[in-house]
């Protein structure tokens, strides 16, 4: 299906007020449930652990799509919260063959930081002409992220992209109704990390030993040590790939790698958690930024919109920086990790 310019933003102006309509779920279930009620296991699938509050947002997308969705594309959805062999298609009813469209979701990204009240959470989903299983990562040509905040929070930002057609940026003030205004997403034009942020992301003890040496040994590469040994590279694990986007197309970050599928491999661990492609699926904003985001190799991210397979990524602010650390990590990898 070939999607119009038109048919992008109507496209994308409805992932905004699905996302939209699960915060509000999930900030009104919030208030009225404990911590001990919110962290409850609710499920183990194959992708990941899945917690009470990420039934919140289960629920609360699929009413909007029962609800909201325009019948004139019937469309797949693939979701953590539902394994492979379980899809769903809206309107409800419609069969996978009938579907031209595939919208992957990430209900909650973030859980574990969110559901103890540490750092914001994010909504991300992505959506494709459907391909059946042909599709990957490329084929995304509108998505959405949308922050959940704490509960200490006042704002909560959106951002969405077309492809071909730009990013678009919003802050809602929770206190207020969700009072709208716009928010300026501006990543860094700096060409070098030096006394900035850049962090290979390692959130659990497994692989950790081996991505810190990596990560080590690749600034050593680039800057050596500072004349009066202070750190010139800080790292930051936000344990939420939409809030490492965010903190990339933000500027806060210049530099981000998630290489743990590498590390397991090298180590021989089982598959631990790590990135899948609904993690992902807001790739397309950070290119419509300006941003790259690549595999550690520099080729794209092919990945297949499932929900399981591992992703590995680096997202970079601005093409000079990519240029400027893209080599050094790719040989760092071949020593450590071939």
């Amino acid at each position: 299906m070939l999607l119009s310019s038109s048919d992008k933003e109507t496209l994308r102006q409805q992932l905004c007020d699905l996302q939209r309509a699960t915060l509000e779920a999930i900030l009104n279930e919030r208030t009225k449930r404990s911590t001990e009620q919110l962290t409850a296991i609710a499920e183990a699938t194959a992708a990941d652990v899945i917690y009470a509050i990420d039934t919140i947002a289960d629920q609360a997308i699929f009413k909007w799509f029962e609800d909201n969705w325009l019948a004139k594309w019937p469309i797949q959805i693939v979701m953590e919260g539902l394994d492979d062999a379980h899809t769903l298609c809206f309107p409800l009813g419609t069969s996978i063959d009938q579907t031209v469209l595939k919208c992957i979701i990430d209900p909650i990204d973030g859980t574990r930081g969110i559901m103890y009240d540490k750092r914001s959470a994010w909504i991300l989903a992505g959506i494709a002409p459907q391909r059946g299983t042909a599709n990957t990562l490329a084929d995304i040509e509108v998505s959405a992220m949308t922050e959940i905040p704490t509960s200490r929070q006042w704002r909560a930002d959106q951002l969405s992209a077309t492809l071909g057609g730009g990013v678009q940026s919003t802050t809602f003030d929770v206190r207020k109704k969700f009072e709208q205004s716009p928010a300026e997403i501006r990543p860094s034009d700096a060409t070098d990390v030096r006394h900035a942020f850049g962090t290979l992301c390692r959130f659990f003890p497994a692989g950790s030993t081996l991505i810190s040496q990596i990560e080590e040994l690749l600034w050593d590469t680039l800057y050596g040590e500072s004349d009066n040994g202070t750190p010139l590279v800080f790292n930051d694990q936000y344990i939420s790939t939409g809030g490492q986007f965010y903190e990339i197309l933000s500027g806060h970050d210049r530099f981000i790698a998630d290489i743990r599928p590498i590390a397991f491999r090298v180590l021989d661990i089982e598959e631990n958690l790590c990135a899948h492609p609904y993690d992902v699926c807001c790739a397309l904003i950070l290119k419509e930024a300006g941003c790259e985001i690549e595999h550690p190799d520099g080729s794209p991210i092919n990945c297949p919109l499932d929900t399981t397979s591992a992703v590995n990524w680096v997202a970079y602010a601005n093409e000079a920086l990519a240029t400027h650390i893209r080599p050094s990590l790719q040989s760092v990898l071949q020593r450590l990790a071939p």
